[in-house]
C-alpha cells in the first residue's frame, strides 16, 4: 500500500561525547523516515531543498531504490535547513549549536497529484500548521500519523492541539510528552493527549524503548540492547519508518489496533537500533533484508515471555 512522509531535508552537523563529529552530513526528518521505511516498501517523500543540497546527498538517496522523490523541490536561490548540535554523556539528550531554517521558512512543498492517493501518511517534524495543510492534500488517507518537538510545543501549542483532531496518532519523546501535559508520567501523559483526539499516542524513551498508549491499552517495548552507540540523530525517525513501512506493507483491516500497532513498534525499534551505529544513514546505507531479520528474530525472542 501508498505510503508518504513529508517533512524536511537538512544538512546535519553533529558532535558526540566521544570526541566525534561529521559536518555537513544528510539528515532531516524525512530522510531518515524515508530511508528506514523503504525496507517495507515504496515510500513517497515529500520535502524542500535548496540549491546548495550536495550532489552526495541525492546520491545517497537514491541508494534507496524504493524512494520516490518525485516530491522533492529544489528550489533555486534557497538554502537548505542546516543543524548542528552536541550529544551529551547521556546520548538521550543534546544541545542544539545551531538551527538555520532557510528554505523551511518559505512556502511548504506542494504534495504532487500522482501521491495524493496515498493511504498511509506520516507527517514528519514540522510546523504543525503546515502538516495540517499537508494532511489536507491527501484524498482519503487510511492512517495519518504525526511526529511534534518542543519547538512547536512552545510556540505553536493551537496548532498542534488542531492537528491532534485530524490524526490517528502522535509519537513524541517523553520530554515532549510531559511538556505539552504537564505531567511526568509517560502513560498519563499519553491518556491526556488521547483526550484530544488521536487513537494512539507512542512515547519514545531513547534508550529506554517506547510506551504505546491506546484507547484499548498500554504497551511498554524495550529497546534493543545495542552495544554501538554513535550517532542517535534520527533514531525517531527510523523508529516511525520502521512503523509505518511494516504497518503499510501488511496493510491490516485496522492499521491502529492496539496489537497491530504493539508487533509494527517492534520493527521500528530493530531499524532504529542499527540508525545509531554510526552517522547519518551510512549504516542503512548498507544494511540488508537479512540483517534486519536476523536483528528482528534475536529481539522477538528477547521480549517474549513464556
Amino acid at each position: 500500500m501508498s505510503l508518504i512522509v513529508t517533512g524536511t531535508i537538512g544538512i546535519d552537523t553533529v558532535y558526540t561525547p566521544a570526541g566525534e563529529h561529521r559536518e555537513g552530513v544528510l539528515g532531516g526528518s524525512c530522510a531518515y523516515f524515508a530511508a528506514a521505511a523503504s525496507f517495507y516498501g515504496p515510500v513517497r517523500l515529500v520535502a524542500a531543498v535548496g540549491d546548495d543540497f550536495p550532489d552526495s546527498h541525492h546520491a545517497t538517496l537514491s541508494r534507496f531504490e524504493r524512494i520516490d522523490t518525485a516530491g522533492l523541490e529544489v528550489r533555486k536561490g534557497s538554502k537548505t535547513f542546516r543543524w548542528g548540535g552536541k550529544y551529551l554523556d547521556n546520548m538521550d539528550h543534546r544541545e542544539s549549536l545551531f538551527t538555520e531554517l532557510n528554505v523551511l521558512e518559505e512556502a511548504p512543498p506542494v504534495v504532487p497529484d500522482s501521491f495524493k492517493d496515498s493511504e498511509y501518511v506520516f507527517l514528519a517534524n514540522m510546523h504543525p500548521g503546515l502538516q495540517a495543510d499537508l494532511l489536507s492534500q491527501i484524498e482519503s488517507p487510511k492512517l495519518a500519523v504525526a511526529d511534534t518537538m518542543d519547538l512547536w510545543i512552545d510556540v505553536a501549542r493551537d496548532d498542534l492541539a488542531a492537528l491532534l483532531k485530524k490524526v490517528d496518532g502522535l509519537v513524541l519523546n517523553y520530554d515532549e510528552a510531559e511538556q505539552y501535559t504537564g505531567t511526568k508520567n509517560p502513560v498519563t501523559a499519553g491518556r491526556r493527549i488521547l483526550d484530544e483526539g488521536p487513537t494512539f499516542v507512542v512515547v519514545k524513551k531513547g534508550e529506554h524503548g517506547a510506551i504505546l498508549v491506546h484507547r484499548d491499552g498500554v504497551a511498554a517495548l524495550p529497546a534493543y540492547p545495542a552495544e554501538t552507540v554513535i550517532d542517535p540523530t534520527g533514531a525517531g525517525d527510523t523508529f516511525a519508518g520502521g512503523m509505518m513501512g511494516h504497518l503499510a506493507r501488511t496493510n491490516p483491516s485496522d492499521p491502529a489496533d492496539f496489537d497491530t500497532l504493539r508487533r509494527a513498534m517492534a520493527h521500528g525499534t530493530i531499524i532504529a537500533s542499527f540508525t545509531i551505529e554510526t552517522f547519518s544513514l551510512d549504516r542503512l546505507a548498507g544494511l540488508t533484508d537479512d540483517k534486519i531479520n536476523a536483528r528482528y528474530a534475536e529481539f522477538a525472542s528477547m521480549v517474549a515471555i513464556g
